[in-house]
């Protein structure tokens, strides 16, 4: 059997994705599921079984480009298993309908976000944040939209420093901002009533994978009792943990830790750089998300709503 005839735009998309020309959680799932879209209507498929099988190919398609990203997987997820019917022409338009009714979520789903995750805030509050992250700031931006008087302490988050990004947006916002170093956040606790950060995947145990030293922050704040919640948009959820599956911490360059020169001089030493940190779900307040707020423990029920029971991979051959 010759493989399905995938449309342009789909290997357009899967081009773009590789070569990161589209990156960020949002804007690859949106990519992967508009490619769905066109895939839908531009293939020629005289029965439903051929049909099934292009869409499959599509998704398979996507999908093989940055496997590990989680937003994607969860595009593909929601689209395909959405889609239904006993003819061709009713398929196409429940996939049609699907993308449209997915991208719509994704679009108004950080201004959710924002605004539930903004009820959590007090006029007066001191927020500390660390690395960077736009459903973080969400929460922050719309209380000062609210007209609530918000102060935040930003740690910097070696190695890369990406708390700086930070600063530079709250202060835009109107937020008065003291910049900290990751090692003192500890000390200023005791100044903060809240702690938010984001996440890079959300496990169904309610675990966050997030920034490394996200962890090492959560269990200050725990001992402080100043509580601390997760933003993060549904398609941050990592659906195949509901299979025991294990969340790979990704390890950088270690020249983002110390310059090849510096290194050179100390002599010989081993120099590891991972990217991210696993925070379990008792240290963590409640997750936020565009669909509401969450105790971690409960947010694998959201997880089996939006993307089925376990690992499911539709795009696979059934």
């Amino acid at each position: 059997m010759t493989d399905p005839k995938l449309a342009p735009a789909v290997e357009e998309t899967a081009e773009a994705i590789a070569t990161m020309e589209i990156r960020g959680a949002a804007t690859i799932a949106s990519g992967a599921a508009e490619a769905l879209a066109t895939q839908a209507r531009e293939i020629e498929a005289d029965d439903p079984a051929a049909f099934r099988a292009s869409m499959r190919a599509a998704a398979r398609t996507l999908h093989e480009t940055r496997p590990t990203a989680v937003s994607l997987p969860n595009a593909l997820r929601y689209v395909l298993r959405r889609m239904a019917g006993d003819d061709v022409g009713a398929l196409r338009r429940s996939i049609l309908d699907a993308v449209e009714e997915f991208v719509r979520q994704l679009d108004r789903a950080q201004d959710d976000l924002g605004e539930i995750g903004a009820n959590r805030l007090a006029d007066g509050d001191t927020v500390m944040t660390h690395c960077h992250s736009t459903d973080a700031l969400a929460c922050v931006e719309a209380a000062v939209a609210q007209g609530k008087e918000i102060e935040a302490i930003v740690k910097e988050t070696r190695p890369r420093n990406q708390g700086h990004i930070t600063a530079e947006q709250l202060r835009d916002a109107g937020v008065p901002v003291t910049l900290i170093v990751d090692s003192a956040a500890r000390r200023y606790l005791d100044d903060v009533d809240h702690v938010v950060v984001g996440a890079d995947s959300i496990a169904a145990d309610g675990s966050v994978i997030n920034k490394v030293g996200t962890s090492g922050l959560a269990v200050n704040a725990r001992e402080r009792g100043v509580p601390i919640m997760t933003a993060a948009q549904t398609i941050k959820l990592h659906p195949e943990t509901l299979t025991g599956h294990t969340v790979e911490i990704e390890m950088r360059d270690e020249a983002e830790v110390i310059a090849p020169d510096a290194r050179a001089a100390i002599g010989e030493i081993s120099v590891e750089n991972p990217a991210f940190d696993v925070t379990p779900p008792r240290y963590m307040d409640a997750i936020v998300t565009e669909h509401g707020q969450f105790p971690p423990e409960s947010i694998v029920t959201l997880m089996r709503e939006l993307f089925g029971e376990g690992a499911a991979r539709p795009w696979a051959e059934p």
